[in-house]
């Protein structure tokens, strides 16, 4: 229904009074066909069997080629599908859908859990528990047993809850980022963007270089283009495609090069797709990231603490057994000890850390997509944070690329921005550039959006200036697709696309009157220097004077220092094609003898956020660096705009950056702000020198890398080439390199995104390639979305160290409760259920409270941490020792002295008893309580304790009686040795003593969860508290869970329904940790200095020198200017 609603909302021809063609080949095949010739599924198949090109080339010429493909289709490739053709094939052939690889269901998930040693153990444990219990009372020896294993299992189902959540929301983010992307294609006669599910078999698909391949598809127009099939067969080499040799193009690949935009008819879709093949069997295992490895690690040391804590409490509850039970119920002692000492284990590792960082990169990554930031790789969202270097590109990114040219010099003319649409350029003049505008590109724009509303202004695709370009041409009347159809013959013209090397992009055409033009455009320094002669104004040709060039460059200078982007027009005429040099095809002939058409300035507004966006970055310890292909004063022009070049700043050319030392790089680095003119390799160098990302290690990979170059060797010029070499870069940073985080767009910008610590590929103007070589992809292109991806990469770091804070101080109270009560003698006063219930807290809800704050401009105040630097920073081990040394002393005051505060029975107390041992053959003596086989008239013996407390109550138990025949001696039961053990067996526990401990030491955390939420020396604990209502959240679901474990847990939990006022008190006691928290503050500890990175070094760096006067005189560089 989705479909067959999009596809009806698409105007046909017959809608638009606006007609838009495709540009039309010569050689192009108009086939209808009957219904009863209608290709199937299966002869499409047969056209697209794996690994088999040559198979399929077979198939495809027995079928007839190309030509009888498309009859057989319906398709007339010079207008694509109709609307109702459209509807047609998605209902024979199906959609552009593909099946989703299987996800572990929660079941699976669940099963996972108990794979964990540790969960193991403790099942075992609780199932000899159970059986102990059950052979020695069973009635009710099976309780503790029992609860043991639920509390597992309610362990294991909310980890498994986690993971499934967690994969449930990544899978609707990678859906999310599905819906926003767009393809080309070729229907009613007009170019459409529309979503690549939409696609259907027999849609003319419209490539350009970078664009990602939608669907499976025969190449049927003329030229060679390139994709890379690395991800799909696994052939690292880009593979050449053309019409007549491997014209079959698969889906999930990439288009590497293509001079002009290809189009390609659909035979595959969906699961009928190569792609759609694979993906429905592939599984996608998650990769931790580095900080969950740094955690892992930590996890590990803390659980082998928490063994050790573990075996002194097993030993000394087994010591217990006979220093104060006297050896009775050995096999019932050594399993509760077991059973302690294993649930210590659970409590102390930590298994939540790994699970903090999936749910708070899991919240922020859903989060980031809100904010324009779809994290395609998961480590980078936390490395973000921590980035010390931004290499931004300039256009789309810093400026809006909305491109308009305003200025120009044309016909010997200057035009400003006043008089610029007044042009009275003679129409010849017009004409010449019009053509070089509309022939010499591959942009194309779009005037209708997907449901076939017209745009306000035309969508470019493609190149932007070369856009601004076509609708210059527009508006002096020329229609660019009228131009190519008129003048452009596939068959023997080629286009050349841009050339990072040459700075120019180059179209060849055979003029009707037997001519060949060279059409070229490019950078000005590089375009004029080539250029003989200039345009006059009548349309006639002149010869280039030195002082004409140096008028065309003054003006050329007023442009870019009034921050325009500037482009020269040329030409070059044959007379015929037997002058053209004989590889032209391959290197087009333009780089002399060129006349100079016009010059033009491009206006491309800052975007309105930048200047505070950049101005965030730098109070956060980011350095910002541009790196763009404009000439050195637009881009000095722009960078002072957006707060980038500061006075003491400095602006390289990337040809001058590229042919200086190592040491000469290092040395202006701190300074270096704006890299103009460079190309895609500058930005790789400049990445590798700042990270030391694939610098060669060794000779070996030195010489290899300068293979290309001649008279180079490792003995003489291994201090003289960048990137350098890996001894030499460790030596000049002892302290590692930074992290960089870089923008990039273009095809050629993939080796620095991937050199990159973090790389963000453009949504709008990225190439499918530069974002499949990216951690991060900035879905609305603009610098302000990066700066918010750096607070939220801080905002995960944080809240990891939150969590860790909040519980190493459980951790820390909880082992040592356990072992000095067992050391004192106590019952435990957290049984295995009790820290269980613990562990679930400071785990699970803990990692969903405390790793779902949301991010604050705060963030941005403080420098970045390094690699190095300890996740638990001075003024967090402040913290975990004021609070744990507070909860400590309280739980033990409780423990030691708070049944006598409370005025309640100390320990596990009975309070009814049953099943008196009529038949015993021990006997007490009453003054000193010691057990005998002799007794007396004057002893105590079971009897005696149901003639004298009839309802058999704990009351009376542990009242004073008097001695039977001795009115002058007093006894009470509780006094004579095992007495109970050995004549009654106890009908009711009472367990409000551990009960009010349990109740402290909960609520103590519940409070301390708010002190949690600051690491650092910030006392208002409660600021922001609004914006996380999942922390609120947790904290009342907690309080509740709490209230009914108490109230209602029972023999379960070992717990005893406490009174309002033990309520209200042990809440008060666990309240004392806010002020404690506030206290702790206000003692002075800061972080450790060498924990964050170190500000940028000045020029005088001992780094490396330079030749100061070099750069001051030089007009490829600038400083402090």
């Amino acid at each position: 229904l989705h479909l067959n609603m999009s596809y009806s909302a698409v105007k046909s021809p017959m809608q638009s009074s606006r007609t838009s063609r495709a540009d039309r080949h010569e050689d192009s095949f108009v086939m209808y066909s009957s219904s009863s010739d209608e290709i199937t599924q299966v002869e499409l198949d047969n056209l697209n069997i794996e690994q088999s090109r040559h198979v399929n080339q077979e198939h495809l010429e027995a079928m007839g080629g190309i030509e009888m493909l498309c009859q057989r289709l319906g398709l007339d490739v010079n207008i694509g599908l109709t609307t109702d053709q459209v509807y047609d094939k998605y209902l024979k052939f199906g959609a552009n859908i593909f099946p989703e690889s299987p996800m572990a269901t929660f079941f699976e998930l669940f099963c996972e859990t108990f794979e964990d040693v540790i969960i193991i153990i403790l099942m075992v444990a609780s199932v000899v528990s159970l059986a102990v219990g059950m052979w020695e009372d069973p009635r009710t020896g099976w309780i503790e047993g029992t609860a043991i294993l639920i509390a597992v299992l309610l362990v294991a189902f909310v980890t498994a809850g986690n993971n499934y959540s967690k994969e449930l929301q990544f899978r609707a983010l990678e859906k999310s980022s599905q819906a926003d992307e767009k393809v080309s294609v070729l229907r009613n006669g007009e170019i459409e963007r529309i979503n690549p599910s939409w696609i259907v078999v027999g849609d003319v698909l419209v490539l350009q270089a970078g664009d990602s391949i939608p669907a499976d598809a025969i190449l049927f127009t003329p030229g060679v283009i390139a994709s890379n099939e690395s991800a799909l067969t696994g052939e690292a080499d880009d593979l050449k495609k053309s019409r007549d040799k491997d014209c079959f193009l698969l889906s999930s690949c990439l288009v590497t090069e293509a001079d002009d935009k290809a189009m390609a008819v659909v035979i595959g879709v969906g699961l009928y797709s190569q792609w759609g093949k694979i993906k429905a069997n592939l599984v996608s295992e998650s990769v931790n990231t580095p900080l969950q490895d740094k955690l892992e690690e930590m996890a590990g040391l803390i659980g082998y603490i928490g063994a050790g804590a573990a075996a002194g409490t097993f030993i000394a509850m087994v010591a217990s057994i006979w220093l104060r039970h006297h050896g009775e119920h050995v096999l019932d002692g050594f399993v509760e000890a077991f059973i302690i000492a294993v649930t210590i284990i659970v409590v102390a590792i930590p298994e939540g850390l790994p699970l903090a960082v999936t749910i708070s990169l899991a919240y922020s990554t859903k989060k980031m997509y809100e904010d324009q930031n779809f994290i395609r790789v998961l480590a980078a969202c936390e490395t973000m944070g921590n980035a010390t270097n931004l290499c931004s590109d300039k256009t789309g990114t810093l400026t809006e690329n909305r491109m308009t040219v305003v200025e120009a010099w044309m016909g010997n003319k200057k035009y400003n921005e006043v008089d610029f649409d007044r042009c009275s350029a003679a129409d010849s003049v017009k004409e010449l550039i019009a053509e070089n505008c509309c022939l010499n590109r591959t942009a194309y724009l779009i005037y209708i959006d997907a449901t076939g509303r017209p745009l306000s202004r035309p969508n470019v695709i493609g190149n932007k200036t070369e856009g601004a370009l076509i609708i210059m041409a527009k508006q002096w009347g020329f229609e660019y697709e009228n131009i190519r159809q008129q003048m452009f013959n596939e068959k023997t013209d080629r286009v050349f696309s841009f050339n990072s090397a040459k700075k120019r992009s180059t179209t060849v055409v055979h003029l009707k009157n037997g001519r060949v033009r060279v059409y070229v455009k490019g950078a000005p320094e590089w375009v004029l220097a080539d250029c003989t002669n200039y345009l006059c104004p009548d349309g006639s040709i002149d010869m280039m004077t030195a002082a004409k060039k140096l008028e065309i460059e003054e003006h050329l200078n007023v442009m870019a220092n009034n921050a325009r982007r500037t482009l020269v027009l040329a030409h070059k005429d044959f007379a015929s094609v037997g002058q053209l040099p004989v590889n032209w095809q391959d290197s087009p002939p333009d780089n002399s003898g060129l006349c100079c058409d016009c010059v033009v300035g491009i206006i491309d507004p800052l975007r309105d956020d930048v200047k505070e966006a950049v101005k965030l970055a730098q109070e956060a310890g980011v350095t910002v660096r541009m790196v763009t292909g404009d000439n050195l004063n637009t881009a000095c022009a722009i960078a002072k705009q957006c707060g980038i070049l500061t006075s003491n700043g400095m602006a390289l050319e990337g040809p001058v950056f590229r042919n200086m030392t190592p040491a000469q790089v290092d040395a202006v680095l701190p300074r270096l702000q704006v890299l103009a003119r460079s190309s895609p390799d500058d930005k790789y160098l400049m990445v590798t020198r700042l990270n030391g990302y694939a610098i060669p290690a060794t000779q070996m990979e030195w010489e290899l890398k300068h293979k290309d170059k001649t008279d180079v060797s490792w003995a003489t010029h291994r201090d003289k080439l960048l990137p350098g070499y890996r001894a030499e870069w460790e030596a000049s940073r002892p302290h590692g390199g930074h992290v960089v985080g870089v923008t990039g767009d273009g095809t050629n910008d993939a080796p620095a995104l991937k050199a990159a610590d973090v790389g963000l590929a453009m949504g709008i103007t990225g190439t499918k390639v530069a974002q499949s070589a990216s951690d991060i992809v900035i879905l609305d292109d603009k610098f302000s979305s990066i700066v918010r991806a750096i607070m939220w990469g801080r905002s995960v770091y944080d809240n990891i160290r939150k969590f860790l804070q909040f519980q190493l101080t459980v951790n820390v109270v909880a082992l040592t409760i356990v072992f000095v009560g067992a050391v004192a003698g106590f019952d435990p006063p957290l049984n295995a259920v009790m820290m269980l219930w613990v562990n679930l807290i400071m785990d699970t809800m803990g990692a969903l409270a405390l790793g779902t704050e949301p991010p604050s401009l705060d963030l941005l105040k403080r420098r970045p941490y390094k690699r190095s630097a300890n996740l638990v920073s001075r003024p967090m081990w402040r913290n975990i020792a004021f609070q744990s040394i507070f909860q400590i002393i309280l739980l033990l005051w409780m423990l030691f002295a708070g049944a006598k505060y409370f005025d309640v029975p100390e320990g596990d107390w009975c309070a009814k008893y049953h099943n008196i041992n009529y038949g015993s053959q021990y006997s007490w003596n009453p003054v000193n309580g010691d057990r005998s086989n002799n007794a007396n008239q004057y002893s105590v013996t079971c009897k005696l304790f149901d003639d004298y407390c009839v309802d058999l109550t704990g009351e009376c138990f542990d009242a004073i009686h008097q001695a039977p025949n001795n009115a002058k001696t007093e006894f009470s039961f509780q006094d004579m040795d095992h007495f109970a053990v050995n004549c009654a067996e106890c009908h009711d526990h009472e367990y409000v003593h551990t009960t009010l401990i349990f109740n402290a030491f909960v609520f103590a955390q519940i409070f301390n969860e708010f002190n949690a939420r600051s690491i650092f020396d910030e006392w208002n604990i409660f600021a922001g508290l609004t914006h996380n209502p999942i922390f609120m959240g947790v904290i009342v679901l907690t309080t509740v869970f709490q209230y009914f474990i108490v109230t209602f847990g029972g023999e379960f939990t070992r717990t005893s329904p406490l009174s309002v006022d033990q309520w209200m008190i042990t809440m008060a006691f666990g309240l004392i940790s806010l002020p404690v928290g506030f206290i702790m503050r206000f003692v002075p500890v800061t972080e450790a200095e060498e924990s964050f990175f170190e500000e940028e070094m000045s020029m005088d760096s001992t780094r490396g020198s330079y030749d100061q006067s070099y750069f001051d005189s030089s007009s490829h560089a600038l400083i402090g200017k």
